[in-house]
């Protein structure tokens, strides 16, 4: 088994800390992973995006050059990645603040209200939660078990979230 995913969005949407959780998750399934983060100039409202590959075996490079899937959280992440995406991989993408539809027929496109979702939990920060519920849902990567027993590893210090967030893991996998 091998998944290789680029998450992506603007910097303040998670989507680093996502892929954190995602390759924690993997590290305690004793299966090998790699996460290759990417900032834009500036911190907050910048382009971010990362690189996750999760195998069971090893792995030679954390560079994905064409990935199984693509996360997009805002448009110009889909415009970026959508490109790279091999025929037949997997695209998530949020359709809260993408208005546009993926132009590709030879993938699959999974759309996910992720803000609205997000909104109705309390907070549009667990949005990035919603979107790998879906990823998680989708490719069997991981189990949801196992992202869900490292929220409190991977978000230290921030317990008051961590129901929030198993919700929003749990919304974002009714998503396939």
């Amino acid at each position: 088994m091998r998944q290789e995913v680029i998450i992506s969005g603007f910097g303040g949407q998670g989507v680093i800390k996502a892929g954190v959780l995602l390759a924690t998750a993997a590290m305690t399934e004793d299966k090998r992973c790699t996460h290759f983060p990417s900032y834009g100039a500036e911190m907050r409202g910048g382009t971010a995006n990362c690189s996750v590959i999760v195998s069971t075996d090893e792995i030679a490079s954390p560079i994905i050059n064409e990935p199984d899937t693509v996360i997009a959280m805002n448009e110009p992440s889909l415009d970026k990645f959508e490109p790279r995406l091999k025929k037949g991989g997997v695209l998530i993408y949020n359709s809260s603040l993408i208005s546009k539809k993926p132009s590709r027929n030879d993938i699959d496109i999974v759309a996910v209200p992720a803000n609205e979702i997000a909104e109705q939990l309390g907070t549009t920060k667990c949005a990035n939660m919603v979107v790998l519920g879906a990823y998680i849902s989708k490719t069997h990567a991981v189990s949801l078990e196992s992202i869900k027993s490292s929220i409190p590893k991977v978000f230290k210090g921030k317990d008051k979230f961590l129901a929030t967030n198993k919700s929003a893991l749990d919304k974002g996998a009714q998503f396939k």
